[in-house]
């Protein structure tokens, strides 16, 4: 594993002005409509009307493979994530957060074996493993609020129809022992 940030490319070089075409260029790759040629003759012409210097062709290269590389991740988890979202009903929510709470876990706890483990590396994946946790905490505590105040709501429903249709306390408190699992 090579230490440091190694040696800048001709990229890395480009100074505060051709940032903006830079950009440029990465938006062109991500499109995947031109050739990398194109864009790199196009990008070095924009530059050169700044007088600044070209960027080589294997600086370039490295970029846009590293940026093809970004966009596959990132088409792949989208990809993953549209493919699982039905699941995600908020009946549900909670029970994934549970699972994926537990993966989390599980990975961390599976990182914290890595033979390079650095005491940072195993303090971030310390808080990493709190977050998760609290994460699911939170998840819990506020499916049980909202199950406590649909509870209120409906059984101040029941009050409502009851009294309008005269039916006895008897009734009203067998209706929500029955439907609510309220006990009065």
């Amino acid at each position: 594993m090579r230490q440091g940030r190694g040696r800048l490319s001709s990229l890395d070089l480009i100074p505060e002005e051709g940032q903006e075409d830079v950009l440029w260029a990465l938006g062109e790759l991500n499109e995947r409509r031109r050739t990398q040629a194109d864009i790199l003759f196009e990008l070095n012409d924009r530059l050169a009307v700044k007088g600044i210097d070209p960027i080589s062709r294997s600086a370039f290269n490295r970029t846009a493979v590293r940026t093809a590389a970004a966009a596959r991740r990132v088409a792949e988890a989208r990809a993953v994530f549209a493919g699982i979202a039905p699941q995600f009903t908020p009946e549900s929510i909670d029970e994934n957060n549970i699972v994926l709470g537990e993966v989390i876990k599980m990975l961390i706890l599976e990182l914290t074996d890595s033979p390079n483990q650095t005491p940072k590396g195993a303090m971030e994946l310390a808080r990493a493993f709190l977050a998760t946790i609290q994460g699911q905490k939170i998840s819990s505590d506020r499916r049980s609020k909202l199950e406590a105040d649909l509870k209120q709501q409906a059984a101040k429903a029941v009050d409502t129809i009851a009294a309008r249709k005269g039916l006895t306390a008897d009734t009203v408190s067998a209706i929500k022992a029955q439907i609510l699992g309220i006990r009065s």
